[in-house]
């Protein structure tokens, strides 16, 4: 389960890509059946004291960071963005009951273990936040600032109902990449508004050019759609894990958020002290921290400089 890191030069990467990491690598997680390999991305100075480790949504992948991963790297911070098992470049699980949250959770303290580090800043996007939840909750946990992008300890049915109707539609295969790239603004319009470069960043990441199927492919296993209907999405309740946070945590919501309400972000305020929030205008689930007054609110959260 070591780490394994490759360093990148900017001749490795095609054009019209605006940023890249310095380095990728990966490690091996472990299911109840087999091993597994998780790819990350991993910017900056390294190794570091304490990396930020950013974790991504549902169906997305570890290059969702990219804006953000490259700001705090040119501050001198160590950013690692991994992929979850079944996305971007990382393995399919074989079994798809274990895309859950207690695998997700081990997979990414195999990889807090391989960094080395004994303390770690948190960013979570909706999945990400939950497992960052969970882990920053335990006893023991190296987990020393968290950014939670909306998503609560509670989820609603609407939000959880709109997830899985776009698993079950995605698409297999996409003919162009500009198919492909009108479905991504279609199904990600919650993230609010974006550049066309933005866009085009998030699609080229998100699929994959098949030789055999001359057609582009999802980053994305489509076996995540089965593991949607385990009863686990759908009674998730982590107050217990939220109330145990004792280290300063930023919730970023989107303002018109349907997997995190204004009910529920009242709820985490009232419970736990540590909680701080920035809400983002004319957004849905979930803001994609690329824009820059996002990237500022976080980068500014992790520096401790924050005033809010």
């Amino acid at each position: 389960m070591g780490l394994k890191s490759t360093e990148l030069r900017p001749t490795d990467w095609p054009e019209g890509r605006q940023r890249a990491p310095d380095r990728t690598g990966s490690v091996r997680g472990l299911t109840r059946r087999s091993f597994h390999r998780i790819a990350f991305t991993d910017w900056g100075p390294a190794p570091a004291v304490r990396p930020v480790l950013c974790v991504h949504g549902l169906t997305r992948n570890g290059r969702d960071f990219d804006h953000l991963a490259a700001v705090l790297a040119m501050a001198g911070r160590q950013v690692v963005c991994p992929d979850l098992p079944g996305r971007g470049q990382s393995e399919r699980l074989h079994d798809s009951s274990d895309y859950a949250l207690p695998q997700y959770c081990s997979d990414m303290t195999v990889l807090m273990a391989a960094l080395g580090a004994t303390e770690i800043d948190w960013v979570g996007t909706s999945l990400g936040g939950l497992i960052g939840m969970v882990l920053a909750a335990l006893p023991g946990s190296p987990i020393r600032r968290i950014v939670i992008n909306d998503i609560g300890p509670y989820l609603p049915w609407t939000g959880l109902l709109r997830l899985g109707a776009n698993l079950n539609e995605a698409p297999k295969s996409f003919e162009t990449i500009e198919q492909a790239e009108g479905y991504y603004r279609r199904v990600l319009a919650p993230f609010g508004r974006l550049e066309d470069v933005h866009w085009r960043h998030l699609t080229t990441h998100s699929v994959a050019w098949s030789v055999e199927g001359r057609c582009f492919k999802p980053l994305c296993d489509a076996n995540i759609a089965q593991a949607f209907r385990n009863p686990w999405h759908y009674s998730v309740d982590l107050w217990k894990y939220w109330d145990a946070i004792d280290v300063p945590i930023l919730v970023i919501r989107g303002q018109q958020s349907d997997l995190l309400s204004e009910g529920v972000l009242k709820d985490m305020m009232r419970r736990n002290r540590n909680v701080r929030v920035h809400t983002v205008a004319d957004c849905g689930h979930a803001p994609a921290l690329i824009a820059d007054e996002q990237i500022e609110v976080v980068t500014q959260f992790l520096s401790g400089h924050d005033s809010t």
